[in-house]
C-alpha cells in the first residue's frame, strides 16, 4: 500500500517539479530525467512522455543546441503559460501540504 501511495504522490507532482527545474534554467530531457530520478525516484520512461505533453500544452517550448559530445540536444524552456501553471500548482501544493500536516499532526 505504501508503494502505491508513493507512486500516486510522485505522479501528482511530477509536472510541477519539472516546471520548477525549468524555471531555474533551460535543460534537456535526459538531465531533467536524471535530476528527477535523483530527487524523487522518477524514471526516464515517465519524464519523456511528460515533456511531450507539456510541449503540446504550451507549458514548455524547445530549441536545439549543439553538443560537444554528440548530436544537437533538444532543450526545454518554460513558457509564460508554464510559469503561470507553476505558480498555480505551487500554491495548490502548499495549501494541500498545510492541510495534510494539520491532519497528521493529530496522529503523529
Amino acid at each position: 500500500m505504501a508503494d502505491s501511495l508513493q507512486i500516486q504522490l510522485k505522479k501528482g507532482v511530477l509536472e510541477m517539479c519539472v516546471l520548477a527545474l525549468l524555471s531555474k534554467s533551460d535543460n534537456y530531457a535526459y538531465d531533467i530525467a536524471s535530476r528527477m530520478a535523483e530527487a524523487v525516484g522518477m524514471g526516464e520512461g515517465t519524464v519523456y512522455p511528460l515533456m511531450r505533453r507539456m510541449q503540446n500544452d504550451g507549458l514548455v517550448s524547445t530549441y536545439l543546441m549543439e553538443s560537444a559530445s554528440g548530436p544537437p540536444r533538444k532543450y526545454y524552456k518554460i513558457t509564460r503559460t508554464g510559469m503561470t501553471a507553476l505558480k498555480a500548482q505551487s500554491a495548490d501544493w502548499m495549501q494541500f501540504e498545510t492541510s495534510v500536516r494539520k491532519i497528521l499532526g493529530d496522529v503523529l
